[in-house]
């Protein structure tokens, strides 16, 4: 059971003051966190692509590449790369520098992201979403497998025998899928052998177990092995103390974020007891103190079959980043390794 962290560097206004943070000072902000991520012993830490104002990370390979080179351990990855407005070569050169700085530890969480502010930035027509995902996925993969490419589609110039440098440390790089949940994109992670990302982040958890049973399947299909195969989560929550005070600092700058987009997409308001209610026992939120999120994070591997969880925190703005880094280091240092002792008992015992 791997644990780790994911974040969208957002850059909203605090809650308290209504000051907006620079987007270079929460850059920084989150290298500080990789490398404590790493020094508490988590796994992977993740950040994902944004092009709009209230988020820092528009190049997170570039902030990856900087925690690589003052981490050891943690494995580091996009959460994810909006690879549809991407440009597949550009994409993996750049993780497999990252994988170099850090001599093998990088992966590529690929998807076509929850935003649309790429799209036109680059040029790229809405009416394409699912041909360009499908059409630079394969492309992607083509050059992961391969040292010198030719490749026809219709959305990118060709490519006619060409080498894509620097080759990574791994071999292969690793390539995830992030999903939300969405069936295709569980069949076509299936069908392709690769890794899978669920964003986890309302409703109940274990309304998840059918999409990754029928991951493992289209998996078994194609003639994979499925034993080689992960399964991983992405899911909002903090770790305090205590639960009540994790409700209650993380609790402001999630509302913000949730009734901001909210504004946007038409949802309805978000309420302290809509948050109360994610974070029970079967809700999508992992907040609460060490026992508590342990607790959910062993029910979701032995419920729905997650290999990987990935905490995202914190959601907007939090007043005080000590906060945050007391959250991390909670989760690396105490809840860990409660999740990973519990999870090998119980797999030993069940002989999974």
């Amino acid at each position: 059971m791997e644990i780790g962290i994911s974040t969208f560097v957002e850059t909203t206004p605090d809650t308290e003051t209504g000051v907006t943070i620079s987007h270079a000072e929460r850059i920084r902000q989150v290298v500080d966190e990789i490398v404590l991520a790493d020094e508490v012993g988590l796994d992977i830490f993740g950040v994902g692509e944004h092009h709009r104002a209230d988020y820092a990370a528009s190049a997170p390979a570039v902030i990856l590449a900087a925690a690589a080179a003052r981490t050891e351990r943690i494995r580091l990855t996009s959460a994810v790369t909006v690879l549809s407005s991407a440009d597949p070569v550009r994409v993996f050169q750049e993780f497999a520098t990252v994988d170099a700085i850090s001599n093998g530890r990088a992966e590529i969480m690929a998807g076509r992201g929850s935003f649309i502010e790429s799209f036109p930035l680059f040029g790229y027509n809405l009416d394409d979403y699912d041909a360009l995902f499908d059409e630079k996925l394969e492309l992607l993969l083509q050059i992961q497998q391969s040292e010198k490419v030719t490749w026809r589609g219709g959305h990118r110039p060709a490519i006619d025998n060409r080498g894509i440098y620097p080759r990574p440390v791994q071999d292969p790089l690793p390539v995830w899928i992030g999903s939300g949940g969405n069936t295709e994109s569980v069949v076509r992670a299936g069908l392709l052998g690769l890794p899978l990302v669920l964003a986890i982040i309302g409703g109940r958890p274990t309304q998840f177990a059918p999409l990754v049973e029928l991951y493992y399947k289209a998996a078994a299909h194609a003639g994979h092995d499925a034993s080689k195969l992960s399964v991983a989560s992405h899911s909002h929550g903090f770790i305090a103390d205590t639960s009540e005070s994790a409700a209650d600092k993380f609790f402001p700058s999630t509302q913000a974020v949730m009734n901001a987009l909210g504004r946007e997409r038409g949802w309805g308001p978000y309420t302290r007891a809509s948050f109360d209610a994610a974070r029970s026992f079967e809700g999508a939120l992992y907040v609460g103190d060490v026992e508590t999120v342990a607790k959910k994070i062993i029910h979701l591997r032995k419920e729905v079959g997650i290999t990987r969880f990935m905490l995202h925190t914190p959601v907007g703005t939090m007043s005080n980043h000590d906060d945050v880094m007391r959250a991390i280091e909670l989760l690396g240092k105490e809840v860990a390794p409660i999740v990973r002792e519990e999870v090998a008992r119980w797999e030993q015992e069940n002989g999974k």
